[in-house]
């Protein structure tokens, strides 16, 4: 994921929201949320069929999910590395940072989100970090948690989600009625895919390929359980599908 939005409101009817952009190649295959991996059961999430893990995954049992972003510093070496899609799997088994050897990991944000707190861990391929997310809004992007407002892109977002009304106890209501005005900023909030604040983005490589972003994803770790919205059409509100509650 490329942008990763954390609404942690302890005393509230749904104590966290994320909200969750994924950018990647546009010719990488993946499939939508589902149980894929039997070593996982009952957790859901979008699988990268190239790798084998996801960007992000949720555990409806354990109202928990674990949210993975790209980092910056120093990649592992060829010989050694392994993708980083199986981190937010493990942290969702362990409820906690994964006991592996991250020297074969190139750099990654981990968000383990529950509904008492949200934790987050750095690791640049040198040094590993951590961070407990206090009540408010946060924003996490490729540089990490951004609590400034010199990235545009959290200057202009992270205000508005802070200000949107939050959602209530997970239901059966449609996308549109349960997230609100949620729902358009997480798909983008009508900004062009080339401005500089833009959380929804496209942009073509040399060589012709094109990246940008994939999908979104709204959850609502609520007292009830989880709500998890799904959209494979990252700029379009109407969009979204409803995962859980199942339909």
């Amino acid at each position: 994921m490329c942008t990763v939005v954390v609404g942690f409101a302890p005393e509230e009817e749904a104590p966290v929201i994320l909200a969750g952009v994924r950018d990647e190649l546009e010719g990488r295959p993946w499939t939508p949320p589902g149980e894929h991996w039997p070593d996982h059961p009952g957790v859901l999430g979008g699988r990268d069929l190239r790798a084998g893990g996801t960007w992000l995954a949720v555990d409806p049992a354990g109202v928990r999910a674990a949210a993975l972003l790209n980092g910056r510093g120093v990649l592992a070496r060829d010989d050694i590395r392994r993708s980083r899609g199986d981190l937010p799997l493990l942290a969702l088994r362990r409820g906690d940072l994964p006991d592996v050897d991250l020297s074969r990991y190139d750099p990654f944000h981990l968000v383990l989100a529950e509904r008492s707190e949200v934790r987050m861990w750095h690791w640049d391929g040198g040094r590993l970090a951590a961070d407990k997310f206090p009540p408010g809004t946060h924003m996490i992007v490729n540089s990490g948690w951004e609590q400034g407002t010199d990235n545009p892109r959290v200057a202009h977002f992270r205000p508005r989600f802070a200000a949107a009304p939050r959602p209530g106890p997970a239901g059966p209501a449609t996308p549109a009625a349960y997230w609100g005005s949620l729902l358009g900023l997480a798909a983008g909030d009508g900004l062009a895919t080339s401005d500089e604040r833009a959380m929804i983005v496209r942009s073509r490589l040399p060589g012709g390929q094109v990246w940008g972003s994939s999908s979104v994803t709204l959850l609502a770790l609520a007292r009830n359980g989880v709500r998890y919205d799904f959209s494979a059409r990252p700029a379009d509100p109407a969009a979204f599908r409803r995962v859980l509650p199942a339909p």
